[in-house]
């Protein structure tokens, strides 16, 4: 079982244009579709459609739209009422796949709206191989929420803890690297432990704030390190060195890198034709997390991944592949140095 946790969901539409974005025009829409979304649900929609068990967990009332879409779509998962209604993002798609996001910032979550979620979770991840922490956090969440949440599931474990997963950005991604000491974000009951991944999942610009942050030596943008694997690896194993378990950098169109303890990879796909990359990175976590639960080498994670991310990217609005749609034998695998 593969837990996500969405703290701060969406209702996502995708409005496709027949053209170029003309800011201050008006354009007609060649169509338009709508999605649960929030990168949790993404992972956990992925994940069902390739026939695998996930439960999404995640803030909202019985009846919002995001819970009705996850009910119609067959992807279990359970809810904590807040009495406000989840966001609505919205992506604008132009034909090659050029996508312009307008993200809402999501409904205020007091103190004991977060702490119920976190226990919601911790109940809900017993006896789970992996939990997921992906997203944007809420209005007035501490930055250090999910490595708050990490700390408590692992001290809540009544075995094995299960293996976390991070996928997020800015202050939260930061934090969710940085920190091992027991928050003092007034979160009761707060556990011990490190709060540190078990696998990191940015993308390049990411994770040259990440690496920057860990004292990498080379400081890259992320153009940069989209056109630089060997440069994107040496990053990625400065975030390792810092005590993060494995770092999966996704690199746009030019595939992504895994970087381990053990080593360091490279994966590239033919180009496909694009048509959104909304959820293509959600995609390809969820790829490799597939992969990892049947037993596979990291290298081969890393394979399947990048099939889904390019996958993903091929199909309209936030559509996430199942396994069968996705082409892992056409993605070439190169060993890197990490340093």
């Amino acid at each position: 079982m593969i837990v996500t946790f969405t703290a701060n969901p969406s209702l996502d539409r995708t409005v496709a244009l027949p053209g170029p974005l003309e800011r201050g025009e008006v354009q007609r829409a060649v169509s338009v579709s709508q999605e649960s979304g929030g990168k949790g649900v993404n992972v956990s929609r992925a994940l069902v459609a390739s026939g695998l068990e996930s439960l999404a967990v995640l803030p909202g009332a019985d009846s919002d739209p995001v819970l009705a879409g996850l009910r119609e779509s067959g992807v279990p998962f359970v809810s904590l009422p807040i009495g406000e209604p989840l966001r609505t993002n919205v992506a604008l798609t132009e034909p090659g796949g050029v996508t312009t996001k307008i993200n809402e910032p999501g409904p205020l979550l007091d103190e004991n709206q977060q702490e119920a979620l976190i226990k919601l979770l911790v109940e809900s991840a017993r006896g789970a191989s992996w939990v997921v922490l992906a997203g944007s956090l809420p209005p007035g969440f501490p930055a250090d929420f999910y490595a708050t949440v990490a700390r408590r599931l692992r001290s809540a474990a009544d075995g094995t803890a299960p293996q976390i997963a991070v996928d997020s950005s800015g202050a939260p991604l930061a934090a969710a690297v940085s920190s091992d000491s027991p928050s003092g974000d007034g979160l009761a009951g707060a556990g011990t432990g490190s709060g540190k991944p078990d696998l990191l999942k940015p993308n390049a610009e990411e994770l040259a704030e990440l690496a920057a942050a860990a004292g990498f030596a080379s400081p890259a943008t992320a153009d940069e390190l989209e056109a630089d694997p060997a440069a994107a690896a040496a990053a990625a194993a400065a975030v390792v060195r810092s005590g993060v378990g494995a770092v999966l950098a996704t690199l746009g169109s030019k595939g992504a890198v895994l970087v381990t303890a053990d080593g360091a990879w490279l994966a590239t796909h033919p180009p496909v034709a694009a048509v959104s990359t909304v959820g293509a990175g959600d995609s390809a976590l969820a790829g490799y997390l597939l992969a990892q639960g049947q037993g596979a080498a990291p290298a081969d994670c890393l394979r399947q991944a990048v099939a889904h991310g390019a996958a993903a990217a091929s199909l309209p609005g936030s559509t996430v592949p199942a396994v069968h749609q996705t082409t892992p034998d056409a993605v070439t695998i190169t060993a890197l140095r990490k340093d």
